[in-house]
């Protein structure tokens, strides 16, 4: 193990009698470390192994763990955190036996949240969007990704992205930002995709980016949606900016959207139901993970499971997240999405886990300072009152977050 300098007189925060899962990778299983200790200065992680290999310091604040379980933070990697109202009614309709069809007729739908957040000024998506990050937060979470996407205007959009970015001003949280321009057509431009795109999804990715408000460009690449070809513009203009790129791919069909995303070199794609053997090898290829998101296939009563299997057998890194949207996963729970994952996909253990710190950073493009307990890595920490990692996938409706560090600080919990 390794323990970096610490200068004279500096403040540290030493976590002792812990049971770590660090994840790290080159270890095996879930990197446990039975007796461990983590060490923390200025927000990043100085030590983190066996407890004798690190004493008590003059200055140091010292949390006893009392053997319980540190993991890293939580990532959630897909989401649409940020909009305005909900869907709850064409829920109920939809219980009734109304179809999509009918839905879309009374005013729901996308158009309904379009509708809702061009509405919306930024003060009131903010407002609206921190209950649903406090629910996140209280889960242990300490970083967030947030998809613009329901604005569909150059202003609108910007709004959303606007929104998002003041979120980590008004918690603990880091929150990535992801411009979705190209979620979906609106009723002006109906048939027009091309156009909307000339007009409206670059313009926006443009003033976006020259705002300093995305780290990363997603579309939702399907038949209802936006085509192979159309995509490329998007992501041609996203490489122009110097920006990674990932994909809503071969969610409700295969036009091999994974293997898109890979030749792209996508930090990610997503949903992936219906992606093949070919698509799989692809992003395993180019270190594309496959974020997969049981709270929509669970949602929408869908019966084609994400290929789990194959990513296992090409070695694609497999991420989970909650894909918090008012329309087909109203979730704000990663440890429920762990269960959904285990549950319906079939995924053990340490798949759930890998899947909601370090392949979720993967998937993120920020391995390199958070998703696992590793010398030199932002101090995101989660402490559980649990008896072993298995009982965070294991249990439904039950919390048993003890305190939560983000950035070296101590963000839940009262210490004795």
């Amino acid at each position: 193990m390794t323990l970096l300098a610490r200068p004279e007189g500096t403040q540290t925060l030493l976590l002792r009698n812990a049971r770590l899962a660090t994840l790290a990778p080159g270890q095996p299983g879930l990197g446990i470390v039975d007796n461990g200790a983590v060490l923390i200065e200025n927000g990043r992680i100085l030590f983190a192994g066996p407890q004798d290999q690190v004493s008590v310091q003059p200055n140091m604040q010292v949390i006893d763990c009392e053997g319980r379980w540190v993991t890293p933070g939580l990532i959630d990697c897909h989401t649409h955190l940020v909009h305005a109202g909900n869907r709850a009614k064409e829920f109920e309709m939809r219980l009734a036996g109304a179809s999509y069809e009918e839905i879309a007729r009374a005013g729901g739908g996308i158009v309904s949240s379009v509708r809702q957040v061009r509405e919306a000024s930024e003060a009131d998506l903010v407002s609206q969007t921190l209950p649903r990050l406090d629910a996140l937060i209280a889960e242990g979470v300490t970083t967030v990704e947030v998809k613009s996407g329901y604005g569909l205007t150059v202003e609108d959009e910007l709004k959303m992205l606007r929104a998002a970015r003041q979120l980590a001003d008004k918690r603990t949280v880091s929150v990535t930002t992801t411009y979705l321009g190209a979620h979906a057509t609106p009723a002006d431009y109906k048939g027009q995709n091309r156009d909307f795109i000339e007009d409206v999804v670059m313009p926006g990715l443009k003033a976006a980016h020259a705002e300093g408000l995305v780290d990363a460009v997603d579309g939702f690449c399907e038949g209802i949606a936006f085509s192979p070809e159309e995509m490329r513009i998007v992501f041609d203009a996203a490489k122009s900016l110097g920006l990674p790129v990932k994909l809503h791919a071969d969610q409700l069909s295969n036009l091999h959207g994974a293997a898109l995303a890979a030749e792209y070199q996508a930090f990610s794609a997503d949903h992936l139901e219906y992606t093949d053997e070919d698509g799989a090898a692809a992003m395993t290829r180019a270190g594309t993970v496959a974020v997969l998101l049981p709270g929509a296939y669970y949602f929408i009563r869908e019966t084609k499971k994400p290929p789990v299997d194959l990513f296992r057998k090409h070695g694609t890194a497999m991420a989970l997240a909650t894909d918090c949207n008012p329309g087909t996963s109203p979730l704000t729970s990663l440890l429920l999405t762990m269960n959904m994952a285990a549950t319906l996909f079939h995924m053990t253990v340490e798949e759930c886990l890998l899947g909601i710190t370090r392949n979720a950073a993967r998937a993120l493009g920020r391995l390199d300072t958070v998703g696992t307990i590793e010398v030199g890595k932002q101090a995101d920490l989660a402490i559980w009152s649990v008896e072993s990692p298995a009982e965070l996938v294991y249990r439904i409706g039950f919390n048993p977050l003890y305190l939560r560090i983000w950035n070296g600080h101590i963000t839940k919990g009262i210490l004795s």
